[in-house]
């Protein structure tokens, strides 16, 4: 009887301290409406061109996306002062860096959750994920509950050529949902080398996006293992943070 009052009693610790160690890591993450350490990018990097593409359709969804009350991109004041060393290092090469996405709102986020788990909802399917059933974008991490976005350090970019007045190719669009948005994708990011045989990207299309990533890491940003155009502020500024002020100039 002994053994098992003991056993119960541990029992009873190891499930209070899960708990306390649950309501420990949820008290980390906490909402946040202040925008006063948020800057407009243009203000900081006035050479970036905006294609702000949840604000307009052409998007996954297909529609303006909760949150985007003006086509403008917001960043904390630390990742937007990374972003111009960014700037002034491609433009020195004969780009300028066009962004697509920033600091996204949680309504934003929400938005996506919720148009996921509408199957009905396909009619940009044909432009963004025509290989995959909508039911797994959710569960293959392509859509989710918590952004990066929402930190208010990560932004979504490509490259323009200053002398074509075209994007460069990076062989394949923004929010493609498929392994072509990989990084490792026909290459190996961490080495430069490209390893396709042609059929996917081309050895070009390929050291585009090293060019890109390449200056993203040089200034402090962190990529991510499944979107070629998707990087993060090493040290963040507010990494346990979520904001949900609307998207419009500060």
């Amino acid at each position: 009887m002994k053994r098992t009052q003991n056993f119960f009693s541990l029992l009873c610790i190891a499930t209070l301290c899960t708990f306390l160690t649950s309501c420990n890591k949820q008290d980390t993450l906490r909402l946040e409406e202040d925008s006063s350490q948020f800057v407009n990018i243009t203000d900081v990097v006035p050479d970036v061109i905006l294609e702000i593409r949840y604000y307009g359709t052409y998007n996954f969804v297909g529609t303006r996306i909760d949150g985007y009350l003006q086509p403008v991109a917001l960043l904390t004041k630390e990742a937007a002062d990374s972003l111009r060393a960014v700037s002034d290092d491609v433009i020195a090469q004969g780009y300028r860096l066009k962004i697509y996405d920033a600091y996204r709102p949680q309504c934003a986020v929400d938005h996506f959750v919720h148009w996921s788990q509408d199957p009905a909802d396909t009619c940009m399917k044909r432009y963004f994920y025509p290989m995959l059933d909508k039911p797994v974008l959710f569960e293959q991490d392509y859509i989710m509950a918590k952004s990066g976005h929402t930190r208010g350090a990560t932004v979504d970019l490509t490259l323009f050529d200053m002398q074509t007045e075209k994007e460069v190719d990076m062989g394949g669009t923004f929010d493609w949902f498929g392994e072509e948005s990989h990084p490792d994708y026909c290459g190996n990011p961490e080495t430069g080398k490209y390893t396709g045989d042609g059929t996917g990207l081309t050895e070009q299309q390929f050291n585009n996006r090293m060019i890109l990533r390449n200056a993203m890491l040089r200034h402090g940003f962190k990529p991510l293992d499944s979107e070629w155009w998707h990087f993060t502020l090493q040290n963040e500024p507010y990494p346990n943070t979520y904001f949900e002020f609307p998207i419009k100039q500060l």
